[in-house]
Parts: structure tokens; sequence; C-alpha cells
């Protein structure tokens, strides 16, 4: 009986370490648990950020792109519109002066020098100041 006695003390004892490496396991198994939950809060936390962040962002870009198409459709400084008013202004002045010219049909107005081709003279000094 005396082995009986010491067999269920040994028995004890083991189920005691058993029973208390369960419970550190137990601990181990929570605490991952714990960390996995955090772990997966900051990531969600940090992808809420990043969405706001590419929202303002992509926000920021549609106001610099309507501000520039404002831009583009504002009108000119009035100094450049007066002088593109004169501008085609002497044009159209000028049409019918040229417009048999262009046509072919008579020679250069008055006022227009045509362009004399010169040909590159060595000794004549003045030949390489007119090139």
């Amino acid at each position: 009986m005396a082995s009986y006695l010491a067999q269920e003390v040994q028995l004890a004892r083991r189920h005691d370490k058993i029973l208390s490496q369960r419970l550190v396991l137990l601990q181990q198994m929570e605490n991952h648990l714990g960390d996995k939950k955090t772990e997966k809060t900051l990531q969600t936390q940090a992808a809420d950020a990043a969405y706001k962040r590419n929202a303002a962002l992509l926000n920021d870009i549609e106001a610099a792109e309507k501000r520039l198409q404002a831009r583009i459709h504002l009108q000119p400084h009035p100094d450049i519109v007066n002088l593109e008013t004169l501008y085609w202004a002497s044009v159209e002045e000028s049409i019918p002066k040229w417009e048999q010219f262009l046509l072919g049909r008579a020679q250069t107005p008055v006022g227009f020098k045509k362009k004399k081709s010169t040909k590159y003279n060595i000794s004549h000094p003045e030949g390489a100041a007119q090139r």
C-alpha cells in the first residue's frame, strides 16, 4: 500500500506541474491574442489615417486644378488686350496693300524693302560687317 501512496503523491505532483504548465500556456495565449488585437487596431488606425491623408491630398490637388483652370479662363491684362487690338487693326489696315502682292498680281507694297542676298567677300572689309 505504501507503493500506492507514493505513486499517488507522485501523480498528484505531476498533475500540479501539468496544471501550472497549462496555466502558463493559457497566459501566453492570452498575451499573444492581446498583442494581435493591439496590432490589428494599430493597423486599422494607420489605414484610417492614410485614407484621410490621401483624401486631403486629393482635395488639395482638385482645388489646385480648379484654381489653374480659373486662371486659364481669366481675361488677359488690359495692356495685352490693347496691344492685340492694335496689332489686328494694323493687320486689317495692311491687308488691301498686301492682298494683290500675295496673290502674285502686283509688286511689293511701298515701304517694304527686299533683302538683297550678299555673298561674303574676303577682299571687301564691309562684306564681313554686312553678313
